[in-house]
């Protein structure tokens, strides 16, 4: 029988590898100008925002999270009978039931694992790194395969110019297992997770749901399409961030220069220059894709997370700090040594 009266020791996780899928469909400011009245000069000075990728209409969020899967199993040598978790971060969900977890673990023959999705917009990625990990910590798992995927041009606006220049399809991954406690080796170092439901009506979906089902009498109101207060979203962004941030860096005692690399949430860049400049850390230190790719609510960090790990950007040993935001209001950050 356990002690009950002893600490619970923790064991420690680490971070294996990471995939990342866009679709091949480009959508370009330009694009977008035929669209809308908007121009590629207001939206490159508001968002930094040049393009954004849009799926098939046959393309499923199901779909996307596969292909990232499966590349980062690849990068972590994770055979599909090996992975025993499955989270899926997602709010654009293949059906609302079952889970787009379940679809993926068929697609990937991950017969032995459990599998559910969870909803946190775009702090969805790292909701799932922190549940994952506390499956790992306690020996309930060994080896998760963490993905967050979204189809947002699925629930956006086009006739909206407020939020259809922000928003791209996309999906990324990665592979938590059971990590060797020794120092200098690869670990999830720690992470924070907060929400304040206080503010749900700043970024929503307002439709569709059980609250205002969709109806022949709404149909046309597009109700069933996401809607923001951009300018009270920028302010509560940068604060949470920030604090998450520095939570997280006096929660482990990382000093901020021995960062290595900032990867943010990809959703504005004025949001990210903010955030970083009250961190201290300096530009050349913070991944940027959001140009290429918008916003992707939660697979956002971990598409941009994987394309830094490939380009080099940080090297084994190093440490990455990833951090975000989303509806609900919903924040993330967590603490990586590669």
């Amino acid at each position: 029988m356990n002690d009950l009266t002893q600490p619970f020791k923790r064991l420690p996780v680490a971070l294996i590898g990471t995939g990342s899928y866009v679709p091949e469909r480009r959508l370009t400011n330009s694009d977008l100008e035929k669209m809308v009245d908007t121009t590629n000069e207001w939206i490159v000075e508001r968002t930094g925002i040049e393009e954004r990728r849009i799926a098939a209409p046959d393309e499923k969020t199901s779909d996307m999270a596969t292909n990232a899967a499966r590349k980062a199993m690849e990068a972590a040598g994770a055979r599909p009978g090996e992975i025993d978790l499955i989270i899926v971060a997602t709010i654009t969900p293949d059906p609302f039931t079952p889970s787009t977890a379940c679809y993926v673990q068929a697609n990937i023959g991950a017969v032995n694992a459990a599998a559910f999705d969870i909803s946190a917009a775009c702090s969805g990625f790292l909701y799932a790194l922190k549940t994952a990990v506390q499956y790992i910590g306690c020996g309930q798992a060994r080896t998760a395969l963490i993905i967050a995927s979204e189809k947002l041009s699925h629930i956006v606006n086009w006739e909206d110019r407020s939020t259809c220049v922000l928003f791209g399809d996309g999906a990324g991954a990665a592979v938590l297992r059971t990590g060797t406690g020794i120092e200098g080796d690869s670990a999830i170092l720690a992470s924070d997770i907060g929400a304040d439901g206080t503010l749900t009506d700043i970024l929503l979906v307002p439709g569709g749901g059980s609250a205002i089902p969709t109806t022949e009498e709404n149909i046309h109101e597009k109700l069933y399409t996401v809607a923001m207060r951009g300018n009270e979203l920028f302010r509560h962004a940068v604060q949470h961030m920030k604090d998450s941030a520095l939570s997280l860096i006096k929660r482990t005692g990382i000093d901020p220069n021995d960062i290595a690399l900032v990867v943010p949430h990809q959703a504005n860049l004025r949001i990210i220059n903010a955030v970083t400049a009250r961190l201290g850390i300096p530009p050349e230190k913070v991944f940027v894709n959001l140009q290429k790719y918008g916003n992707t609510s939660g697979a956002a960090c971990i598409i941009a997370l994987d394309e830094a790990l490939r380009a080099g950007r940080a090297k084994k040993g190093d440490i990455v700090l990833m951090v975000t935001f989303g509806a609900g209001l919903t924040w993330s950050s967590a603490a990586i040594r590669i």
